[in-house]
């Protein structure tokens, strides 16, 4: 069912027309990203660096396609407060109570399955239209970074309003004695073209999975087990499903410090994933100081990277602390969370600057044939993780 409906039913049921109905924000003009030689970046792909292991894995434990897995759904998601006003507000939800003030897992990047496959059939992927979201969690509320995952969100109104968690993992051990690890990384953005999901991995690039490929794993043990058990058993902190990386996506440099991978966003329009940096103008510990980059790296024919990619547009970024990146038919957007503000640019247009929410994180563009596209984001903190959908068009797009 289309997002029309949906959005007409939880208008009313959650009481968030306000939002809808909010005044535009004042754009405000500011100065504009700057040309760097494209040519300084590139992308090295192996998408078949764990198939021996990947194939012994699924011989032992078996697939599940991903209407199997959104059938066993076990997870309601709420409606926005009433509370949540941003400019151009057209739709959301809240995770249950229990995610929403989980303080030792943080939601992160988000992509859709209009980024998967388009707008064809209303966007669904294996029957479902899809909003999915990666977190990483800590080892504990104040622990170190121990693991990641994604969230699968049903968003049409013919299914339940449920989703479900599935454990990133890695492969490890040989196609004789297959296995699998926790991924600890920050998976700060997330795109997903076609069949294949790209987790930004900061320092590196990014991770490649095949939604494809979802593993069924046991349920019992305890929390902290991971990997093979005895004989068939695998056990993944008790979730039932592991997403395994079938490949890496590694960046390279050749002037200038090497790119942190701080978001990603897919632009179906040039076929290409966006990537910026989170930087600080100073005084940062634990994040660089110096201007951010964005970068755009295309698709090749075969909607996968080429073994070799050089980027095709390479910025240098007047603003800080980049949570976020969208880019669609020649237009960007920039979510900054430290200074709660989202950036709009085109070359001929220029630069402008908007409101924002606090604790923003990734964006990602939905495109609509029907109704106005959108542009869906989400906030990370603690007690206050609203996932949105605002009208493009409000900040800067046409």
């Amino acid at each position: 069912m289309s997002l029309r409906h949906r959005l007409g039913k939880a208008a009313l049921a959650t009481g968030i027309l306000a939002g809808l109905l909010a005044a535009p924000p004042t754009a405000l003009a500011a100065a504009g990203p700057t040309t760097l030689p494209a040519s300084q970046y590139t992308l090295a792909a192996n998408y078949n660096q764990f198939d021996a292991v990947n194939t012994a894995l699924v011989s032992t434990l078996g697939t599940a396609a991903v209407h199997t897995v959104m059938d066993n759904a076990n997870h309601d998601r709420t409606a926005l407060p009433s509370s949540f006003s941003v400019a151009g507000l057209s739709t959301g939800f809240r995770f249950d109570s229990g995610d929403n003030s989980d303080c030792a897992n943080y939601p992160q990047g988000i992509t859709t399955s209009r980024d998967a496959v388009g707008t064809a059939n209303s966007g669904n992927y294996d029957g479902h239209q899809l909003v999915l979201v990666s977190w990483y969690t800590k080892d504990g509320c104040d622990g170190e970074q121990a693991r990641s995952r994604i969230t699968l969100v049903d968003w049409d109104a013919t299914y339940p309003n449920k989703y479900r968690k599935v454990l990133l993992v890695e492969p490890t051990g040989t196609a004789a004695a297959p296995d699998f690890k926790d991924i600890p990384v920050h998976a700060g953005g997330v795109s997903w073209y076609g069949d294949y999901l790209y987790v930004a991995d900061t320092g590196h690039g990014m991770r490649v999975f095949d939604m494809r490929k979802i593993l069924k794993t046991n349920t019992g043990g305890t929390a902290d087990q991971i990997g093979h058990q005895t004989g068939s058993t695998y056990y993944a902190h008790n979730y039932a499903y592991v997403l395994p990386q079938v490949g890496t996506i590694t960046s390279k440099t050749t002037s200038g410090t090497n790119l942190a991978w701080s978001s990603i966003s897919l632009d179906r329009v040039s076929k290409s994933i966006v990537m910026t940096e989170y930087t600080c103008s100073s005084g940062c510990t634990d994040y660089p100081n110096r201007a951010p980059r964005a970068i755009r790296y295309p698709f090749a024919a075969s909607g996968t990277f080429a073994a070799t990619t050089t980027a095709s547009q390479a910025l240098q970024l007047p603003w800080y602390k980049l949570n976020g990146v969208a880019s669609h038919n020649g237009r960007w957007w920039f979510n900054s969370s430290g200074q709660k503000q989202l950036y709009y640019w085109t070359p001929s247009a220029g630069a402008s600057t908007f409101s924002w929410v606090g604790s923003g994180e990734s964006l990602s563009y939905w495109e609509d044939d029907t109704s106005a596209d959108l542009l869906w984001s989400l906030q990370e903190g603690a007690g206050n993780r609203n996932v949105f959908a605002v009208t493009q068009a409000t900040y800067g797009g046409g």
